[in-house]
């Protein structure tokens, strides 16, 4: 009787434990570490320039779409925030629009090799990012002009469920066209073609054509959540099989 009592307060004790680091880990998942490998790419400025592309036409889900390309484009970064569109729910359902399958946040260069993001807070709204800190200091640092939304559209089933991986502190490298695109019931959207803008309409909207997540952030955080799911899962089962026995 004293062994499976030391048992079970053993068991207690490690569902309880990992109940607690499962919370704190989950919270700070997204940290960043202070020594993040940082690829070359992700150090420059996205690459643009002028395309003699004629306009095109998609049909997804029943709706036609109308994409005039204006720019090719190629941007790498950091993923400091995301929002995956879902066409059933929202404006997206309202406008019809299921060509736009996520907004990516991405920052590069003087954003990441000079910046502890840490200090700041990320996050997307359904067509924005938004970003805040209350370190003066980093704020006066923080490039606006090396920050950008992007709505990324697609049609290729390969490339949507690339996209559809994307998590926070993935590099990543999207390739193809800064893109108009309106559909058949009057919906339209524009796309910003410089990085000094701000506001509504300041996002890129690209017609990806590549799409590679090229290193994902490792972090204490998310290996410590991984081993507390682990343990909580296991001391779970062990008191559920208790029980059924009627050992506990």
């Amino acid at each position: 009787m004293t062994r499976l009592r030391q048992f079970r307060r053993s068991n207690s004790l490690v569902f309880y434990s990992c109940c607690l680091l499962l919370l704190v880990s989950c919270w700070h998942r997204n940290d960043f570490p202070v020594a993040m490998p940082v690829l070359s790419g992700s150090l420059q400025d996205p690459q643009q320039r002028p395309v003699d592309e004629a306009a095109f036409s998609i049909a997804r889900h029943g709706v036609t779409y109308r994409v005039e390309p204006r720019y090719e484009y190629e941007l790498q970064g950091l993923v400091v925030s995301y929002a995956l569109h879902d066409p059933r729910y929202s404006l997206h359902r309202l406008w019809n629009d299921s060509l736009n399958v996520a907004d990516l946040c991405i920052v590069w260069r003087d954003n990441i090799k000079s910046q502890d993001l840490n200090r700041f807070s990320f996050y997307n709204g359904e067509f924005t990012c938004n970003y805040s800190t209350r370190d003066t200091a980093a704020w006066e640092r923080f490039r606006n002009d090396q920050i950008s939304n992007n709505h990324l559209l697609a049609d290729n089933e390969y490339l949507r469920r690339q996209i559809g991986k994307v998590r926070i502190g993935d590099q990543i490298r999207v390739r193809g066209w800064l893109a108009d695109y309106r559909n058949e019931q009057g919906f339209s959207r524009s796309t910003s073609i410089t990085r000094d803008d701000r506001g509504n309409g300041a996002c890129e909207t690209i017609y990806v054509r590549e799409f590679s997540i090229l290193q994902s952030m490792q972090n204490g955080w998310r290996l410590l959540l991984v081993f507390a799911m682990l343990g909580f899962s296991a001391s779970a089962m062990v008191w559920v099989v208790a029980v059924m026995r009627g050992v506990f």
